[in-house]
């Protein structure tokens, strides 16, 4: 049965991957991004785009990670989305968040996703968080972040790296089910340590330098410990694992 479906972030990383999924599919998307005209910050264009949408799937992202700016972007598009989807009758939100993103201690950024999911669980809009872990394109950043001189030093913490193609495939077959008005966490195939993560990073980029575990290090400067990125109970596991993704660059 085909849906109206609308993609709030439908150029990023992740969103242009589930609007070509779903268009594929048979589906009746709208992308909505600035180019089309739709500025969530704002509410610029938001309720023209969801004329007719039976299912929302946000996946913006904040442009900065800067406190204060990522907190407001949040905020902002939360609050603009979700009054937008109760008004357009809505069946279904969708929306892309973090793994273990409520027990962080973290910035802006973070704070800002726990609004954001807060404003969708209670928006009154049948909805599903989609908690994913970090994705496979971002470890190469991540890493980058934890070198200094020439060491890498890396936090005594796990991490479980995902395909983001394996995000959007999740997002894009949620978006066609019942809302499950919870929580469900995607991860990558298997946990490993931030310092393994790394050496297969630095590895696959034939960088030869020591990765040294720091209890002080962070994660872009939320401490982290043990199990704060990885899923704590049951979780669906996708199956590309990042040493292949690394290899196939």
């Amino acid at each position: 049965m085909t849906m109206n479906i609308t993609v709030f972030g439908a150029t990023g990383q992740v969103g242009a991957q589930v609007v070509a999924l779903l268009t594929a599919a048979g589906q009746d998307v709208t992308a909505a991004s600035r180019g089309s005209g739709v500025d969530a910050v704002s509410g610029a264009g938001v309720d023209g785009a969801l004329a007719n949408a039976e299912v929302v799937v946000d996946v913006l992202n904040s442009p900065t990670m800067a406190d204060d700016a990522a907190l407001a972007f949040f905020t902002a598009t939360a609050a603009n989305l979700t009054a937008a989807a109760k008004r357009a009758g809505v069946g279904h939100y969708v929306l892309l968040s973090i793994v273990g993103v409520d027990q962080l201690e973290g910035g802006g950024y973070v704070r800002g996703k726990v609004v954001q999911e807060n404003a969708v669980a209670a928006s009154g809009v049948p909805y599903t968080i989609v908690r994913a872990t970090q994705f496979h394109e971002l470890t190469e950043v991540i890493t980058g972040s934890l070198v200094v001189g020439d060491e890498a030093r890396v936090p005594d913490a796990l991490i479980q790296p995902i395909a983001s193609a394996d995000v959007a495939a999740v997002l894009a077959r949620t978006a066609t089910e019942r809302p499950a008005n919870g929580v469900m966490d995607l991860a990558g195939p298997e946990p490993m340590s931030f310092a393994d993560m790394a050496a297969l990073v630095l590895a696959a980029q034939g960088k030869n330098l020591r990765v040294v575990v720091d209890p002080a290090a962070t994660y872009f400067g939320t401490p982290v410990h043990t199990a704060s990125l990885v899923p704590r109970g049951d979780a669906e596991r996708a199956p590309h694992r990042l040493s292949d993704w690394l290899g196939a660059r």
